[in-house]
């Protein structure tokens, strides 16, 4: 997707440094999460400095850590920058970049534009607000279960907001979105209103189009994130959008404005590249196993060879006697310029597959089939002829739902990493292997525990609240262990 380069470097310059990383952590910023500032700024100036922040976070930091907990990369053995990940060992005062710079950054912004948008009447920005905002809010509640959410960002009339239950949380953003949709907001937007929308303005004829295939789309990830624990109303959702003829994303929904300049690229690579002098993520052999068993050619886009040199996970201790092939282990293949997606067009199609399969709202095979090419396509490339890329069409519901799984969580890396971590949480697939990845009865591609993992045996299932928020707010909830899941997560085992 092409995009006229107006005032981008402006943008990102103030947008990165917000969302800056590394040994310059946010946690130095002297802005309360709920205390934003009010000014006289539009909604045109707010929404993409709002998205640069959600793009930053969620393609950085957050990135790494769903990189990490979903077994596509783990931790150098000649360095230590991520071995607090690797070993499911966070501590309050790790990486509260994700909840300050979306809390205080992104949503602030997001909210402050809304209000501004329905007091001038500003329909396409109050959808386009409303829709970023619930994209930023969910990637919060997947990830600490509880946030501040209706007494938030009420500046110093309320400095220290109660924290909402997550499922609320959820019914209430689709709340917010129904009512922006139920807007008269599908009008064909000015040219220097069009260039302030990072995610479609490149398309101004489709472009308020796109925003309600990206609303409907994110409504159903919401719902079927309710299944395990909401069932009744998991279904009635999905049910209720095909009853209504929703459409849902058939394109990507990125921030693609990168280039190969400073505070202007890539966040991943701006951090693990550029602010660390290197690279300290390894290929993870739980997923390059998984590929090379399946002869998948999206391995040289991910690692940047057709044979890359994996880590076990979390083997950072190894010796290079031992295991000298660690200390040549291949990198990710991440650029300057790669996009940061939010939703892609391969997971939209999964998505409908396993709505499809589950109520029966269309057809599950070809939605299948449809997300795989879409994910080889990402790449220029033709599926295998593995049986693994095609529908098993099984009379039974697992069997099916792992197919589909797995080529969603094939199709994640250097893209929106997240997204593997959370669906192997709420369905279990990726399996969980009962023996680590260098024992010869490992299956590729099941999830093996960190060899350095300090939590018993049991997988990381959200973070702890960080310091910063903490200290500030008294009703911040009580501290649980990272290994219990969220409001919609399996149980542990």
């Amino acid at each position: 997707m092409k995009r006229d380069n107006f005032n981008i470097k402006t943008t990102l310059l103030l947008a990165l440094t917000i969302v800056s990383f590394g040994c310059k952590k946010i946690t130095d910023i002297n802005v309360s999460p709920n205390n934003p500032s009010i000014d006289k700024a539009t909604p045109q100036v707010l929404f993409p400095s709002a998205v640069m922040s959600t793009a930053g976070e969620v393609g950085g930091e957050l990135d790494i850590i769903g990189g990490i907990w979903s077994q596509y990369w783990t931790q150098s053995v000649t360095a230590a920058q991520f071995k607090t990940i690797d070993a499911y060992n966070l501590q309050r005062q790790d990486f509260n970049g994700g909840y300050n710079g979306l809390m205080s950054g992104a949503l602030a912004d997001y909210q402050l534009a809304i209000t501004k948008a329905k007091a001038t009447g500003q329909n396409q920005f109050l959808l386009m607000n409303t829709v970023m905002k619930a994209y930023t809010y969910e990637v919060l509640v997947d990830l600490y279960d509880q946030v501040p959410y209706t007494e938030a960002f009420q500046g110093a009339a309320n400095l220290q907001p109660k924290f909402d239950d997550g499922f609320f949380i959820y019914k209430s953003l689709i709340t917010e979105i129904d009512s922006a949709l139920a807007k008269n907001y599908n009008v064909v937007l000015s040219d220097a209103d069009a260039k302030v929308d990072f995610l479609f303005g490149s398309d101004p004829g489709s472009q308020m189009d796109n925003w309600r295939k990206f609303a409907n789309t994110l409504k159903l990830k919401m719902y079927l994130r309710m299944v395990n624990t909401h069932a009744t109303d998991a279904e009635a959702g999905v049910k209720a959008l095909y009853a209504a003829n929703a459409d849902f994303l058939d394109g990507d929904a990125a921030v693609n404005v990168f280039t190969d300049a400073t505070d202007q690229r890539n966040p991943i690579e701006e951090y693990t590249v550029f602010n660390l002098g290197g690279n300290d993520l390894r290929a993870s052999n739980t997923f390059v196993s998984w590929l090379k068993a399946h002869g998948d050619p999206r391995i040289k886009n991910y690692y940047g060879t057709a044979n890359p040199t994996p880590i076990d996970q979390g083997f950072y201790t190894a010796t290079q006697a031992a295991h000298p092939s660690y200390y040549t282990a291949t990198a990710p293949n991440l650029a300057a310029t790669d996009p940061v997606y939010f939703i892609t067009t391969a997971e939209s199609y999964f998505l409908q597959s396993e709505a499809a399969l589950r109520y029966g709202v269309g057809d599950a095979k070809s939605l299948f089939d449809q997300g795989v090419t879409a994910a080889f396509d990402q790449y220029g490339l033709t599926k295998p002829a593995d049986a693994v890329y095609s529908y098993p069409a099984s009379a039974d519901l697992q069997t099916n739902l792992k197919a589909i799984i797995y080529q969603k969580w094939a199709s994640y890396p250097n893209s929106h990493c997240l997204e593997g971590f959370f669906d192997q949480e709420r369905t279990g697939y990726p399996e969980n292997s009962t023996v680590y990845s260098t024992d010869a009865g490992y299956i590729p591609g099941q999830w093996v525990f960190s060899k350095n993992g300090v939590t018993g045996g049991r997988f990381p299932k959200r973070l702890v609240f960080p310091d910063s928020e903490r200290s500030r707010n008294k009703n911040t909830p009580a501290e649980v262990p990272i290994t219990q899941p969220v409001w919609w997560g399996l149980p542990n085992k």
